[in-house]
């Protein structure tokens, strides 16, 4: 657990009015760096029939690596005073998190569309997904906007503040890393197959409890935000469980009945289609404003979070204490 009642709420806090700005060095830059070093070290130093079990190695190293450097640092800080060791935890955990990003690249999409720039929105939405953008029409446009911010509020949100109150900055980074592992090793295809699976698994595996508490909070910010509560309660029984991930389907279930649009459908991966299950029902076309509506349960849904770690800590420590 972090050391001080203050130090989550300070990190989103600093998120929600900074995000992550371009002249900080970011954790997860050097995240990737260590994955491409270590990955090319397994790939020169084991066979290809041992890369299942070398696959292994990678969230071990860098997972567990990430950890250790950031409880060292802590350790070393909380040696000279434990008010900077708590002050060094809460941006730490600040750089795990993306609400403010999250909001502001789907925006970027929204703002193109509503001036009814098509094909500047088209390049916005392909720098945060891996869809092929360049012949969507606007609500398809729309509707990968939509389905970033909704998959995103687990990965860039809740979960990285999930296991900050559970094991402080130390546990926060450790799941970036597995969150960074599975966005760059962790595919079913050729190169990764093996190389990856351990990554892929063990981020399903972090995201399992966040992605489902997501849910059931997305489902009461739709009844405090006057959206449809009982759309979303139906959408994450009724179409959660087909998403091809174990996870990414309950924030977008619960997104699509909360809005009363349907996400999933037909995507495009360099020239190669691929059908997603359909989340919520098609009671109306997307529109520009379902990712500002979408951005609106997002930052609901994290400042509902923090409330409630900030009472988990006291409740769990007897009270709030200076430090």
């Amino acid at each position: 657990m972090t050391a001080a009642w203050w130090v989550l709420p300070v990190a989103y806090a600093l998120d929600r009015l900074l995000g992550d700005p371009r002249w900080l060095p970011h954790p997860v830059i050097g995240m990737g760096k260590a994955i491409r070093r270590v990955e090319a070290a397994i790939r020169r130093l084991f066979p290809p029939r041992a890369y299942k079990a070398a696959g292994g190695l990678l969230p071990l190293v860098i997972a567990g690596g990430s950890f250790a450097l950031t409880w060292a640092v802590l350790r070393l800080l909380a040696g000279i005073n434990p008010w900077l060791a708590a002050a060094a935890e809460a941006a730490l955990i600040w750089t795990t998190i993306a609400a403010k990003g999250l909001r502001d690249a789907g925006m970027e999409v929204c703002g193109h569309l509503r001036n009814g720039d098509l094909p500047a929105a088209r390049r916005s939405l392909g720098m945060i997904v891996g869809r092929d953008t360049e012949q969507l029409d606007s609500p398809e446009v729309a509707r990968g906007a939509v389905e970033t911010v909704a998959e995103n509020i687990v990965d860039a949100v809740v979960s990285p503040l999930f296991f900050a109150l559970l094991g402080g900055a130390p546990l926060a980074m450790a799941y970036r890393a597995v969150n960074t592992l599975d966005s760059m090793v962790g595919y079913k295809n050729d190169k990764y197959i093996h190389l990856g699976w351990a990554s892929a698994r063990l981020d399903d595996i972090a995201n399992l409890i966040p992605a489902r508490l997501t849910a059931l909070m997305l489902i009461f910010a739709s009844w405090c935000l006057r959206f449809d509560a009982a759309g979303a309660w139906r959408s994450v029984r009724r179409d959660a469980r087909s998403h091809p991930s174990p996870n990414s389907g309950y924030p977008e279930a619960a997104v699509a009945g909360a809005l009363g649009i349907r996400l999933g459908g037909e995507n495009s991966y360099h020239g190669v289609k691929s059908f997603r299950s359909y989340m919520g029902d098609k009671t109306r076309e997307l529109e520009p404003d379902d990712i500002s509506r979408a951005s609106r349960l997002m930052f609901f849904v994290s400042g509902l979070f923090i409330l409630l770690a900030t009472g988990v800590w006291i409740w769990v420590t007897g009270g709030p204490a200076w430090i």
